[in-house]
This record gives structure tokens, sequence and C-alpha cells, in this order.
């Protein structure tokens, strides 16, 4: 049921947000240099790497300088990325990937394999499962950008609290994988997005 739910979900939300594609697509070309679409290799179910879409936010090769990203200031990011990333418009992609049943609408984030190798017996308990565009965990950690920001070493901090975190609430939709679940997550990330709209 869920695997329908992904297919019928990915199609309406490819139709409905066509138009908005084509303008990302121009404001990406005419705001920097370089590719349309980000791609890059994730770990997905069972530990098979699949590559995982989405429009570009950054400057050419900016991986170079690690994965995660540091508030919105991070230099890597572009002016109209920074918007994308706001409204989370560069994940739309990634509904492709669930087209391609690389990934699920609902389901842990996928992680690079630099992360994952660091996960403990216990908590490869995410890979048991299609990874997701959202989850509770990206509900929770809407604002992770800033936190990381704070602190001296945000690399150390996102593997010892964040990651941890997490991974403990994505066992929430792991052990009742149900169709309320799915569709309450769902709901969730729609008011985490435009929350800055309704309070404006």
């Amino acid at each position: 049921m869920t695997r329908l739910f992904d297919i019928l979900l990915s199609l309406l939300g490819i139709i409905i947000f066509s138009p908005i594609w084509v303008l990302i697509v121009i404001g990406i070309a005419l705001d920097s240099k370089g590719p349309i679409l980000f791609r890059q290799r994730r770990v997905g179910k069972d530990g098979v790497e699949f590559k995982m879409f989405k429009f570009r936010t950054m400057r050419v090769n900016a991986e170079q300088k690690g994965y995660l990203t540091v508030g919105n200031e991070d230099s890597r990011i572009t002016a109209f990325g920074c918007f994308l990333r706001r409204y989370k418009l560069d994940e739309l992609p990634q509904l492709l990937n669930v087209l391609r049943n690389d990934m699920s609408i609902v389901g842990p984030r996928p992680e690079v394999r630099k992360y994952v190798d660091l996960y403990k017996p216990e908590e490869r308990a995410v890979l048991t499962v299609l990874p997701g565009i959202t989850d509770f965990a990206s509900v929770a950690f809407r604002n992770e950008n800033d936190l990381l920001a704070k602190q001296q070493d945000p690399e150390n901090y996102y593997i010892q609290y964040i990651m941890p975190e997490k991974i403990r609430l994505n066992q929430t939709f792991i052990s009742e994988p149900t169709a309320t679940n799915y569709f309450r997550v769902i709901i969730l990330t729609l008011r985490k997005v435009f929350e800055p709209i309704s309070r404006s």
C-alpha cells in the first residue's frame, strides 16, 4: 500500500509542481554556473548505494569542503540555492527517485557512506526500509543547519548528537509503518515548510 501511495503522490507532485520546476531550472541557470541537477551517492535499503537527485544549491565541487552545510551563510550555497533550501524546493527531484523505487515519500533520510559506516549495529535498522524524502527526524531537525552553525565542531556534533537522535526518531515509523503515520509525516512536513510564510 505504501508503494501505491508513493507512485500516486510522486506522479501527482511532478504534475502539480512542473511549472515550478521550469522556474527553478531558469533560476539556477541564471544564478550560477554548473549543472541544474545535483547527484550524490547515498546509502539506501539493505546498504545498497543509489544516486539521489536534488536541484543544485551549491557551487560546483562544493562537496570537496565537506558534506555538512552549516547555516544559511555557508559560502558554498548560492543566493538562489538558499531560497530553494528554505522551502525544501531543492528536494523536488527526489520524486524521480521515488518513481525509480530508490526512495519512498516517507522514510529515514539517506546518508552518505561516510556516516553510515559509523552506525552502531542497532542503528542499522534504518537500512531495512526504503529511505525517504521526509520523516519525523526531518520535521524535528528543520533547523539543523542553524544548530550546526552554533557549534565549534559541527561535524562532531552531528555525529555524536544529531545523527543518533535522528535514528531514534526514525524508529517510530520503522516500527509502525502505517498509512496513518505515513500521512502524518507528510502533513507535519508541509506545516514546517510553510511555517515562515504563515508567520509573515
